[in-house]
């Protein structure tokens, strides 16, 4: 069973209509090294801006 992956953010290449993100992988760091504590610290590294 896929997963529903969504994102808000229009203007990378991945984003698609109804907030779905079309990427193959998706690739989460979090800024506090191998723990994050809540999604604010947290960067999503698969974005890339729509050309």
């Amino acid at each position: 069973m896929g997963q529903r992956i969504l994102c808000e953010v229009h203007n990378c290449k991945y984003w698609g209509e109804g907030n779905n993100c079309h990427a193959d992988v998706i690739y989460v760091v979090s800024q506090k090294g191998k723990h994050a504590a809540h999604s604010d610290e947290t960067d999503c590294k698969t974005f890339v801006p729509q050309a």
